[in-house]
């Protein structure tokens, strides 16, 4: 029970967030895709991963890698193989929808309307073409259609199709409880097998079917049949009892099925209740399994320093920071992702010791902090200072025999330098770069760079860089 009560007192809300949040897109995965063929892909892909990781454990080396291709294949198989089914199914359905409702079941499409609907065309031997989507993505196969939109009714789909309507030559495409579009244009079918007496409407029916896994129920209004297309199969159907058991086989309609919302509620609570307990166990198996220890040479970052100081001198640049976790977030983790912040807010001008403490390490989530070494370190600052210092050439070598170097004018003579004061009160002039005199003949004029030792020293803004050298040069007397 102490256990207990000390594991839940370890959870973060970060980490129920965590699981909530992955958990619930796992559900919603399941919600959207069940039923699918990728879905029963996924489900294997699943299965390959545990057994890839049951391998790994048991150092299954060969069966280990074998396994981790397959995973690495399928993945791309199944986005390349399944892609219409992916967007059919994320078409059907609006973003919130997506994300948030639970999707109004196929089962409940109002099949007996729609087969009563149909032999009442026939009767009236008014011609019509429907079209009830399966699992393929029709937006390829058909085109010029008008979205519709409206509910289910024999009312609708009579007026549809009444000789008058404009949009009774196309098909009406039925998906769910609606009609979602109307005057539809499908591929005509080109195989020569077909019966003479089958016009465009037939034809139609099979074009689409023979491109697709949608079922096309068509209505000769010359001889009052029905005939429905599925696939390469072209059937006369002549009682309403048998249209509704082809309808309901399509839509996986069962007599339990229809009856079903209790089962189907327990269900999808049972698919949330197993999608938060998964990912609750991969939680666990990354934060809470065999802790692991590497080290890691991070370097320093001095946060937070004010502006007035400078950093002379650090007694370290990089600590080596001793970490654990579970093996494979440790595995994952990248030097860059860790980072050793000291706060450099309370120092003062001189040496300062700052205590590295957890907090001022950032780490990845799942991964703890064991040590740091070493554990404190030394910032020298110094407060920012400006002076006003002399600039004075620095000669090199020696002049040609017989000449004198007499006089030499610097413009500026003096500039601004900023940097620590504790230099700056060392510092009485500044030189320029080595002006040699052995190549130096007659008067004139050089430029030379003048030379700051420290990198912590900078030219005031208004400062020039360079200075100019104007020099003379005489004959020695005899």
């Amino acid at each position: 029970m102490e256990k207990a009560i000390l594991f839940l007192s370890s959870i973060r809300w970060q980490d129920v967030l965590d699981i909530f949040l992955n958990g619930y897109i796992l559900f919603r995965l399941y919600v959207l895709f069940r039923g699918t063929n990728a879905f029963r892909v996924l489900m294997g892909i699943a299965l390959l991963w545990f057994l890839q990781r049951i391998s790994s454990s048991l150092e299954l080396v060969v069966t280990s890698w074998l396994v981790q291709g397959i995973l690495a294949a399928a993945t791309l198989i199944i986005i390349v193989v399944f892609r219409n089914e992916i967007r059919a199914v994320l078409q059907a359905r609006n973003i919130r929808s997506i994300f948030w409702g639970l999707p109004r079941a196929v089962t409940h499409t109002p099949v007996q309307i729609i087969a009563d609907s149909v032999f009442e065309l026939a009767a009236r031997r008014t011609g019509a073409l429907i079209v009830l989507p399966g699992n393929d993505d029709l937006s390829e196969a058909v085109h010029s259609g008008i979205r519709w939109r409206g509910v289910v009714s024999k009312e609708m789909i009579l007026s549809i199709f009444w000789r008058d309507n404009p949009v009774h030559d196309g098909a009406a495409v039925i998906q769910g409880d609606e009609v979602t579009e109307v005057g539809v244009i499908l591929p005509l079918s080109h195989r020569q097998d077909l019966p003479s007496y089958y016009g465009t409407r037939h034809r139609a029916a099979a074009g689409l079917t023979e491109a697709t896994d949608a079922l096309a129920v068509a209505v000769s209004e010359e001889r009052g049949e029905t005939t429905v297309a599925k696939g390469t199969e072209l059937r006369t159907v002549k009682e309403k009892a048998e249209l509704t058991k082809i309808l309901e086989e399509h839509f996986g309609i069962s007599a339990v099925q229809k009856n079903g919302l209790k089962k189907e509620r327990l269900e999808l609570g049972a698919a949330a209740f197993i999608s938060f307990l998964l990912i609750a166990g991969v939680w666990l198996s990354f934060t809470r399994g065999l802790d692991t220890l590497i080290t890691l040479e991070v370097p320093v970052e001095y946060t937070k320093r004010d502006p007035a100081l400078e950093i002379l001198e650090t007694s370290v640049n990089t600590v080596r920071v001793e970490l654990s976790g579970s093996g494979a977030l440790l595995k994952s983790i990248r030097p860059d992702r860790v980072k050793v912040l000291v706060d450099l807010s309370k120092g003062s001008a001189g040496t300062n010791a700052f205590t590295i403490t957890p907090k001022d390490v950032s780490l990845p989530p799942g991964v703890a902090l064991k040590s740091v070494r070493p554990a404190a370190v030394e910032v020298l600052l110094d407060v920012i200072a400006k002076k006003d210092l002399p600039v004075q050439v620095d000669w090199a070598g020696r002049m040609p025999q017989g000449l004198l170097l007499t006089q030499a004018t610097l413009s500026p003579e003096r500039v601004q330098v900023t940097g620590p004061k504790s230099i700056l009160d060392k510092l009485s002039t500044l030189y320029t770069e080595k002006v040699y005199v052995d190549l130096i003949d007659k008067s004139g004029t050089v430029t030379s760079e003048i030379v700051l030792n420290r990198a912590s020293l900078k030219l005031d803004s208004g400062a020039r860089p360079k200075v100019t050298i104007d020099y003379r040069v005489t004959q020695k007397e005899p």
